[in-house]
Protein backbone atom coordinates (compact mmCIF):
# COMPACT_ATOMS: atom_id res chain seq x y z
CA UNK A 1 0.00 0.00 0.00
CA UNK A 2 1.06 3.35 -0.75
CA UNK A 3 0.96 5.96 1.70
CA UNK A 4 -0.08 9.25 1.03
CA UNK A 5 1.03 12.54 3.25
CA UNK A 6 -1.17 14.97 4.14
CA UNK A 7 0.04 18.51 3.81
CA UNK A 8 1.28 18.76 7.63
CA UNK A 9 3.59 15.58 7.23
CA UNK A 10 4.68 16.89 4.17
CA UNK A 11 5.97 19.70 5.96
CA UNK A 12 7.84 17.52 8.75
CA UNK A 13 9.00 15.78 5.71
CA UNK A 14 10.59 18.84 4.15
CA UNK A 15 12.17 19.43 7.67
CA UNK A 16 14.09 15.87 7.76
CA UNK A 17 14.80 16.94 4.12
CA UNK A 18 16.16 20.37 4.92
CA UNK A 19 18.37 18.45 7.29
CA UNK A 20 19.73 16.04 4.99
CA UNK A 21 20.32 18.74 2.61
CA UNK A 22 22.81 20.93 5.33
CA UNK A 23 24.78 17.68 5.87
CA UNK A 24 25.94 16.50 2.28
CA UNK A 25 26.81 20.11 1.54
CA UNK A 26 29.16 20.30 4.56
CA UNK A 27 30.54 16.56 3.69
CA UNK A 28 30.98 18.15 -0.10
CA UNK A 29 33.14 20.64 1.26
CA UNK A 30 35.03 18.23 3.61
CA UNK A 31 35.91 15.28 0.65
CA UNK A 32 38.88 16.31 -0.62
CA UNK A 33 42.43 14.93 -1.28
CA UNK A 34 43.66 13.62 2.09
CA UNK A 35 39.93 12.93 3.53
CA UNK A 36 39.52 9.82 5.07
CA UNK A 37 35.68 8.48 4.26
CA UNK A 38 36.04 8.19 8.15
CA UNK A 39 36.62 11.92 8.38
CA UNK A 40 33.05 12.41 6.45
CA UNK A 41 31.72 9.71 9.07
CA UNK A 42 32.18 11.90 12.16
CA UNK A 43 30.90 15.26 10.42
CA UNK A 44 27.84 13.36 10.23
CA UNK A 45 27.22 12.15 13.06
CA UNK A 46 27.97 15.55 15.00
CA UNK A 47 25.68 17.55 12.87
CA UNK A 48 22.86 14.37 13.15
CA UNK A 49 23.01 14.83 16.81
CA UNK A 50 23.41 18.89 16.98
CA UNK A 51 20.36 18.83 15.13
CA UNK A 52 18.50 16.47 17.77
CA UNK A 53 17.66 14.29 14.46
CA UNK A 54 18.43 10.01 14.47
CA UNK A 55 20.29 8.34 11.90
CA UNK A 56 18.37 6.66 9.15
CA UNK A 57 20.88 4.20 8.26
CA UNK A 58 22.86 3.07 11.22
CA UNK A 59 21.22 -0.09 12.94
CA UNK A 60 19.08 -0.24 9.79
CA UNK A 61 18.82 -4.29 9.49
CA UNK A 62 19.13 -5.73 6.18
CA UNK A 63 18.69 -9.91 5.58
CA UNK A 64 21.43 -10.12 2.65
CA UNK A 65 23.62 -8.56 4.88
CA UNK A 66 22.66 -10.61 7.77
CA UNK A 67 23.29 -7.83 10.25
CA UNK A 68 22.84 -4.30 11.13
CA UNK A 69 24.27 -1.22 9.07
CA UNK A 70 27.16 0.29 11.50
CA UNK A 71 27.29 3.59 10.09
CA UNK A 72 24.94 7.16 9.35
CA UNK A 73 26.50 7.39 6.03
CA UNK A 74 26.83 5.17 2.76
CA UNK A 75 30.58 6.15 1.21
CA UNK A 76 31.33 4.71 -2.15
CA UNK A 77 34.36 5.11 -3.87
CA UNK A 78 34.74 5.39 -7.66
CA UNK A 79 33.90 1.55 -8.78
CA UNK A 80 31.70 1.19 -5.63
CA UNK A 81 27.82 1.80 -6.34
CA UNK A 82 26.54 1.64 -2.74
CA UNK A 83 26.36 0.64 0.84
CA UNK A 84 29.80 1.67 0.97
CA UNK A 85 31.43 1.90 4.50
CA UNK A 86 32.77 4.54 5.91
CA UNK A 87 36.66 3.62 6.90
CA UNK A 88 39.52 5.57 8.11
CA UNK A 89 42.00 4.13 6.09
CA UNK A 90 40.18 4.70 2.76
CA UNK A 91 41.38 8.53 2.20
CA UNK A 92 39.92 10.10 -1.05
CA UNK A 93 43.23 10.84 -3.48
CA UNK A 94 42.49 13.06 -6.62
CA UNK A 95 40.74 11.94 -9.46
CA UNK A 96 38.33 9.90 -7.21
CA UNK A 97 34.66 10.84 -7.14
CA UNK A 98 32.66 9.39 -3.96
CA UNK A 99 29.11 8.73 -3.56
CA UNK A 100 27.63 10.39 0.20
CA UNK A 101 24.13 8.60 0.97
CA UNK A 102 22.48 9.63 4.11
CA UNK A 103 19.30 9.88 5.78
CA UNK A 104 18.00 11.13 9.07
CA UNK A 105 14.37 10.37 11.22
CA UNK A 106 13.30 13.77 12.74
CA UNK A 107 9.92 14.05 14.20
CA UNK A 108 8.97 11.03 13.40
CA UNK A 109 9.49 11.02 9.63
CA UNK A 110 12.49 10.73 6.99
CA UNK A 111 14.57 12.60 4.77
CA UNK A 112 17.20 10.55 2.40
CA UNK A 113 19.72 11.90 -0.43
CA UNK A 114 22.79 11.00 -2.05
CA UNK A 115 25.42 13.00 -4.33
CA UNK A 116 28.73 12.49 -5.92
CA UNK A 117 31.36 14.38 -5.34
CA UNK A 118 34.49 14.81 -7.43
CA UNK A 119 37.96 14.70 -5.58
CA UNK A 120 39.96 17.42 -7.25
CA UNK A 121 39.85 17.27 -10.91
CA UNK A 122 38.31 14.10 -12.46
CA UNK A 123 38.59 12.99 -16.03
CA UNK A 124 36.81 14.56 -19.02
CA UNK A 125 34.41 11.52 -18.91
CA UNK A 126 33.97 11.01 -15.80
CA UNK A 127 32.69 14.41 -15.84
CA UNK A 128 30.47 13.29 -17.96
CA UNK A 129 29.29 10.61 -15.83
CA UNK A 130 28.51 12.60 -13.05
CA UNK A 131 26.57 14.73 -15.37
CA UNK A 132 23.80 12.50 -17.14
CA UNK A 133 23.36 11.13 -13.94
CA UNK A 134 22.49 14.33 -12.36
CA UNK A 135 20.49 14.86 -15.40
CA UNK A 136 18.48 11.50 -15.08
CA UNK A 137 17.22 12.51 -11.59
CA UNK A 138 16.35 16.04 -12.59
CA UNK A 139 14.83 14.36 -15.43
CA UNK A 140 12.98 12.39 -13.44
CA UNK A 141 11.83 14.67 -11.11
CA UNK A 142 10.50 16.29 -13.49
CA UNK A 143 7.92 13.35 -14.38
CA UNK A 144 6.71 13.19 -10.22
CA UNK A 145 3.48 14.69 -11.23
CA UNK A 146 -0.17 13.85 -10.25
CA UNK A 147 -1.25 11.66 -13.29
CA UNK A 148 1.66 10.58 -14.45
CA UNK A 149 2.23 6.99 -13.92
CA UNK A 150 5.40 5.49 -11.86
CA UNK A 151 6.99 4.08 -15.20
CA UNK A 152 7.30 7.34 -16.53
CA UNK A 153 9.59 8.32 -13.35
CA UNK A 154 11.54 5.12 -14.09
CA UNK A 155 11.56 5.15 -17.90
CA UNK A 156 13.06 8.35 -18.10
CA UNK A 157 16.23 7.38 -16.16
CA UNK A 158 16.58 4.78 -18.01
CA UNK A 159 16.29 6.56 -21.25
CA UNK A 160 18.32 9.40 -20.68
CA UNK A 161 21.45 7.29 -19.24
CA UNK A 162 21.22 4.51 -22.19
CA UNK A 163 20.84 7.55 -24.75
CA UNK A 164 24.26 8.78 -23.14
CA UNK A 165 25.95 5.47 -23.58
CA UNK A 166 25.87 4.36 -19.87
CA UNK A 167 24.09 2.15 -18.03
CA UNK A 168 21.79 1.20 -15.45
CA UNK A 169 22.17 -0.91 -11.84
CA UNK A 170 19.30 -2.97 -11.88
CA UNK A 171 19.77 -4.52 -8.91
CA UNK A 172 18.91 -1.43 -6.43
CA UNK A 173 16.33 0.67 -6.31
CA UNK A 174 14.46 3.84 -5.31
CA UNK A 175 11.57 3.53 -2.87
CA UNK A 176 8.56 5.58 -1.72
CA UNK A 177 9.51 7.32 2.06
CA UNK A 178 7.83 8.65 4.96
CA UNK A 179 7.37 7.26 8.39
CA UNK A 180 9.33 4.49 7.19
CA UNK A 181 12.44 5.22 5.36
CA UNK A 182 11.60 2.24 2.81
CA UNK A 183 7.70 2.24 1.91
CA UNK A 184 5.67 1.15 -1.18
CA UNK A 185 6.15 1.73 -4.24
CA UNK A 186 9.80 0.54 -5.12
CA UNK A 187 11.18 3.14 -7.66
CA UNK A 188 13.81 1.48 -10.20
CA UNK A 189 15.55 2.99 -12.76
CA UNK A 190 13.89 1.08 -15.58
CA UNK A 191 11.22 -0.09 -16.53
CA UNK A 192 10.75 -3.20 -14.40
CA UNK A 193 7.08 -4.73 -15.79
CA UNK A 194 6.86 -7.41 -13.04
CA UNK A 195 6.21 -4.18 -10.76
CA UNK A 196 3.16 -2.67 -10.73
CA UNK A 197 2.73 0.57 -11.94
CA UNK A 198 0.69 3.06 -9.72
CA UNK A 199 -1.16 6.28 -11.46
CA UNK A 200 1.00 9.13 -9.32
CA UNK A 201 -1.60 10.84 -6.69
CA UNK A 202 -0.59 13.98 -4.43
CA UNK A 203 0.98 13.21 -1.14
CA UNK A 204 2.87 10.29 -2.61
CA UNK A 205 6.96 11.02 -1.48
CA UNK A 206 9.57 8.88 -3.64
CA UNK A 207 13.06 8.68 -3.21
CA UNK A 208 14.40 8.99 -6.56
CA UNK A 209 17.83 7.74 -6.87
CA UNK A 210 19.61 7.01 -10.48
CA UNK A 211 22.87 4.54 -9.73
CA UNK A 212 24.59 4.94 -12.88
CA UNK A 213 27.83 2.94 -14.57
CA UNK A 214 29.95 4.08 -16.93
CA UNK A 215 30.30 0.80 -17.97
CA UNK A 216 28.36 -2.40 -17.99
CA UNK A 217 25.56 -2.52 -15.47
CA UNK A 218 25.96 -5.57 -13.66
CA UNK A 219 27.01 -5.42 -9.55
CA UNK A 220 28.46 -7.42 -6.59
CA UNK A 221 28.70 -8.05 -3.04
CA UNK A 222 31.61 -7.71 -1.80
CA UNK A 223 32.34 -10.11 0.88
CA UNK A 224 31.53 -7.41 3.64
CA UNK A 225 27.93 -8.51 2.92
CA UNK A 226 27.51 -4.41 2.03
CA UNK A 227 29.46 -3.06 -0.22
CA UNK A 228 28.16 -3.14 -4.08
CA UNK A 229 30.93 -2.55 -6.72
CA UNK A 230 31.03 -2.65 -10.69
CA UNK A 231 31.34 -6.50 -11.71
CA UNK A 232 33.55 -4.25 -14.63
CA UNK A 233 35.43 -2.58 -12.41
CA UNK A 234 33.93 0.77 -14.25
CA UNK A 235 32.94 4.32 -12.52
CA UNK A 236 29.42 4.78 -10.68
CA UNK A 237 27.51 8.13 -9.74
CA UNK A 238 24.61 8.17 -7.53
CA UNK A 239 22.06 11.23 -7.15
CA UNK A 240 19.47 10.90 -4.85
CA UNK A 241 16.04 12.94 -4.22
CA UNK A 242 12.61 13.26 -1.94
CA UNK A 243 10.04 13.95 -4.29
CA UNK A 244 6.23 14.93 -3.35
CA UNK A 245 3.76 14.70 -5.59
CA UNK A 246 1.71 17.90 -5.24
CA UNK A 247 -1.38 19.15 -7.28
CA UNK A 248 1.32 21.84 -8.14
CA UNK A 249 3.82 19.35 -9.34
CA UNK A 250 7.28 18.06 -8.19
CA UNK A 251 8.15 19.25 -4.63
CA UNK A 252 11.95 18.45 -3.89
CA UNK A 253 12.32 17.44 -0.19
CA UNK A 254 15.64 17.65 0.00
CA UNK A 255 16.93 20.77 -1.29
CA UNK A 256 15.51 24.14 -0.48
Amino acid sequence: MIVRKTAAELEKMRRSGLLVWQILQKLREIAVEGASTMDLEVAAVKMIEDAGAKPAFKGYYVPAAGEQYRFVLCTSVNDEIVHGMPNPKRVLKKGDIVSIDTGVKLDGYYGDSAITVPVGEVSEDTKRLLEVTREALEKAIDRVRAGNRLFDVCSTVEQHVKANGFSVVREYVGHGIGTQLHEEPQVPNYVDRKNENPRLKPGMVLAVEPMVNAGRPEAVVLKDHWTAVTKDGSYSAHFEHCIAVTENGPWVLTRP
